[in-house]
């Protein structure tokens, strides 16, 4: 494919508001992790919470979307600059040439859990509650494209863990086929009951900060996050960082578990790699998955290691964040793009003793280096899998 550029870019999460705060909590290896005190639980874990959404509803014509999902959005459109950056797009190409993309797994959920909270006595939800706007997976890009003035094609894509990193496929092939000119990618996923019971209830929830790729690892940290990435044709943005391929692939083995010999998870990194025109050795860092339950490190240590080799470096971010699950691509996507933009490998905090059954060349240090080119991998429940390759600027 041509390589698209990423002209804009923006990400909000435990570690802070915007790309500086980000940035410098990578830099001092300062996790975001805390124990566990969202409204309504009584879980033994550590999460990724974000700050203020409860002081900062939607207002005015835009408050049939309120909901926590949509209020991190707004919180995240609202750094870096890139809302404006959008706007200026819009009026460059018109509001139908701009398609926005975006991912999320339970969207504004946790609104509708309150709502049954307040059920009259014949049952019926509140008056109040809209479905529409809060629950519905749409809502998200509804919400945006309103907020931003866009009337280009939009989607939410729902594929658990990988969704915002594969929204970068469905704009590329927007892109290519002419029907757009520029497209807002990325989402949000945000803290609610469902998803921390849920994964409590499968045993995959750590009682502790989580440890991907550690001999001692025992599962995850939920956390919730917002990030979106503005792409458009390099002619048109030179100078920035360059999408140059994605990598899909769905390998079906079971709802919940990764395939054990990590087919899929290689497949998409070999299709990445295949689309971006580059070899596994022209790649300088790999920003894993990485989970920290057993058998997603395991299975994606044997994708990696049989791509890759045990010689490029390679680390999970989410002992930074959490895991925000359909906004994990997006930000482990950013991260890589801070990364090589400011010449660092980022360290996989938390990790006290390497598996030794793992061949992965894990950083447990940050790095200096520089890096031409990066792979983000994000891997989903139901064997949806999505890698990314992301470019400096030339």
């Amino acid at each position: 494919m041509p390589p698209l550029a990423i002209s804009h870019y923006t990400v909000v999460n435990c570690l802070g508001r915007g790309r500086a705060a980000t940035l410098a909590a990578l830099r001092e290896q300062r996790s975001g992790l805390e124990r566990c005190r969202f409204a309504g639980t009584n879980l033994d874990t550590w999460t990724g919470e974000v700050d203020g959404l409860d002081a900062a509803p939607l207002r005015g014509a835009l408050s049939d979307y309120d909901c926590r999902n949509n209020r991190l959005a707004e919180l995240a459109l609202a750094q870096d600059g890139f809302a404006d950056a959008v706007m200026v797009a819009g009026k460059k190409y018109g509001a139908t040439r701009v398609g926005v993309f975006l991912g999320t797994s339970t969207s504004g959920i946790l609104a509708t859990e309150l709502a049954y909270r307040r059920r009259g006595a014949d049952g019926a939800l509140p008056a109040d509650y809209r479905y529409a706007g809060t629950q519905n997976a749409y809502s998200l890009a509804a919400y945006v494209q309103r907020r931003l003035g866009l009337a280009g094609p939009a989607m939410v894509v729902s594929s658990a863990c990988s969704s915002t990193a594969k929204v970068f496929g469905h704009a590329q092939r927007m892109l290519a086929c002419g029907l757009i000119d520029a497209a807002v990618v990325g989402g949000v996923d945000s803290l609610c009951l469902t998803t921390l019971y849920g994964f409590q209830s499968l045993g995959l929830v750590s009682a502790q900060p989580c440890r991907p790729y550690d001999a001692a690892r025992d599962g995850i940290s939920i956390g919730e996050g917002a990030g979106f990435a503005l792409l458009e044709g390099v002619a048109q943005a030179p100078g920035a960082p360059r999408l140059l391929g994605v990598g899909e692939s769905s390998d079906a083995h079971h709802m919940s578990s990764p395939h054990p010999e990590g087919l899929g998870a290689r497949m998409a990194m070999q299709r990445a790699l295949d689309m971006a025109g580059l070899a596994p050795s022209d790649i300088g860092y790999v920003n894993l998955h990485g989970t920290a339950t057993p058998a997603n490190d395991a299975s994606e240590d044997k994708a990696v290691a049989g791509l890759f080799g045990d010689t490029v470096p390679a680390s999970s971010t989410k002992g930074a964040t959490g895991h925000l699950l359909g906004a994990a691509g997006i930000t482990e996507a950013v991260i890589s793009l801070l990364a090589m933009q400011h010449g660092f490998l980022p360290a996989g905090l938390n990790t006290r003793e390497r598996d030794p059954q793992l061949r992965t060349r894990y950083l447990l240090q940050n790095r200096d280096a520089s890096v031409r080119a990066m792979l983000s991998n994000s891997f989903g429940f139901g064997g949806s899998n999505c890698s990314l390759v992301l470019g400096a600027a030339a």
